[in-house]
């Protein structure tokens, strides 16, 4: 169909949106949040949580482009940018912490004394952070409606992966233990680093012709 990217452009794109939002990094504080909640509770916050993800990511696929213009800002500098978060994000990753650009240390407290109803800070910005927002953007501005609605059935399926393995938090932590979730932490982190180095180069390339 015409104004689709390539199977390997979506694939990059579900690998880099797992590995910014990622689920094992989140179960640890699902499981803090809902240690006083019964089954269905967990249910419930697993499902909304999930959902508010795709909610925030798929507007952003739809509206990034526009806000963009609107404030004057070209797409490879958000590239150069966005590829600049994610890379911080990454390294965080590899130290196996959420880092300040997922959640500040007042969320964290506030995450803590259960003083929010769980959609924030789990759903936001720990999950649908800046870096899930800009790669979103990112991914989306390379084709037209076509393009942009198969981007979104990608979020879906990502958020789908989310959903269950904060639907399965405590068999996840039960089986893999803090040292298996840091080193699925760890690896996501490193493809990130990856996909935030290309990210930035295609932006620089953009801004800077010659350096290609």
């Amino acid at each position: 169909m015409q104004g689709l990217a390539s199977a390997h452009e979506y694939l990059r794109f579900v690998v880099t949106l797992t590995a910014t939002v990622d689920p094992f990094l989140a179960v640890p504080f699902f499981l803090a949040f809902t240690s006083a909640q019964g089954e269905p509770e967990r249910r419930a916050l697993a499902r909304l949580v999930a959902l508010t993800v795709f909610a925030v990511l798929a507007i952003s696929t739809f509206v990034g482009e526009t806000v963009l213009e609107l404030i004057g800002a070209s797409l490879p500098a958000f590239r150069v940018g966005g590829g600049l978060v994610l890379l911080l994000m990454a390294l965080a990753m590899l130290n196996a912490e959420a880092g300040g650009l997922r959640q500040s240390d007042d969320e964290a407290r506030e995450l803590q004394d259960r003083e929010m109803s769980g959609v924030v800070p789990l759903a936001i910005p720990l999950l649908a952070g800046p870096g899930a927002i800009s790669t979103s953007i990112i991914a989306a501005e390379k084709g037209g409606m076509a393009h942009q609605l198969v981007i979104v059935a990608c979020i879906a399926l990502v958020c789908l992966f989310t959903w269950a393995a904060l639907r399965r938090a405590h068999a996840i932590a039960g089986r893999l233990g803090t040292t298996g979730l840091n080193i699925a932490t760890r690896i996501l982190g490193l493809l990130l680093a990856a996909m935030a180095v290309q990210t930035m180069a295609e932006g620089l390339r953009a801004l800077f012709p010659g350096l290609a």
